[in-house]
């Protein structure tokens, strides 16, 4: 397939993924880019709704970076246990924080490279944050994106720069935020990792890994 069709059917799949999930947003909650920073530091290897029971006590508690660095590791290792990798994750929540207060003035960084270039933070994160808590066009690779646009056909590949690239290739900059949420929510509610609900995907027939034998139990 050549680059021009390729890019035709990408909109055409984003189209169909837009009108299904018209209102998608981040999974995790926060009220300021601070807290979507945390949150998503937290979310590696966590699930997303593990991470909101953690953080709604938490940022209770830690309002701004200078105030995690008040606490022992410890402390902050046992707020934060329940997450998994709660050594590693507090020696980057305090690591960052560290060049938050003594870089930005305890403020997150409205700029991507900036972003990447703190402690703990890839460009994952820096995507997440750029994009939901700044809208400069980013696309997170998490790991339905990374699964999903396997199965679409846009690549193949499990490296999560040339997955974004490929995306930002294909797609226009005004879709690169939603990008990541439209995947993720297909993920999640029709195209499962082990059990795809093909029947009733509205992408389905534009899909190369469409299962035309994928019925609903019952059926």
């Amino acid at each position: 397939m050549n680059k021009q069709s390729e890019k035709t059917r990408a909109k055409k799949i984003f189209d169909l993924l837009d009108r299904e999930y018209p209102d998608v947003k981040p999974a995790l909650e926060y009220t300021n880019a601070f807290e979507l920073l945390i949150a998503t530091i937290l979310s590696a290897q966590c699930t997303d709704a593990r991470v909101n029971i953690v953080t709604k006590d938490l940022f209770k508690k830690y309002k701004k970076p200078a105030d995690y660095l008040k606490v022992s590791d410890e402390e902050l290792e046992k707020d934060i246990f329940s997450t998994g990798f709660y050594r590693q994750k507090a020696k980057s929540i305090k690591n960052c924080c560290e060049e938050l207060v003594a870089k930005y003035n305890g403020k997150v960084p409205a700029d991507f490279e900036a972003l990447t270039n703190l402690p703990g933070v890839g460009r994952k994160t820096a995507s997440v944050v750029a994009g939901n808590a700044f809208g400069i066009p980013s696309i997170a690779v998490d790991t339905h994106v990374k699964r999903l646009s396997n199965l679409l056909g846009f690549l193949k590949s499990s490296d999560p720069i040339k997955i974004e690239f490929r995306l930002k290739e294909l797609l226009p900059e005004s879709r690169w935020i939603n990008t990541a949420h439209w995947l993720a929510s297909h993920g999640r509610k029709v195209c499962i990792a082990r059990r795809p609900k093909c029947y009733e995907c509205v992408i389905g027939q534009l899909c190369p890994s469409f299962n035309p034998s994928s019925q609903k139990k019952g059926n």
